[in-house]
């Protein structure tokens, strides 16, 4: 899974914004907001992380459970999926 290559996460003061570049402007309307967790999750899918290297990922960087980090994972896949920014 990737990213679509239109999309830049920025931080803003104390928040992480998904945002639109180039002509993904004029079809994309509004802005994704992210925790912490969701950042981390949206660089690795930046470079391309499958499901199992985002669970790896989020057990070495935070203290959760394994079937508490694949399930959050799933819900935030789904989110990414329905805002249309993968490839």
């Amino acid at each position: 899974m990737k990213i679509k290559k239109d999309f830049v996460l920025r931080k803003v003061a104390d928040v992480y914004v998904v945002v639109p570049v180039n002509s993904l402007t004029l079809d994309f309307n509004g802005i994704i907001n992210l925790n912490e967790t969701g950042a981390f999750l949206f660089r690795l899918l930046q470079n391309g992380a499958d499901k199992q290297e985002l669970v790896n990922k989020l057990l070495e960087e935070y203290e959760v459970e394994p079937e508490k980090a694949s399930a959050d994972i799933d819900v935030f896949l789904e989110k990414v999926k329905d805002a249309d920014i993968l490839e």
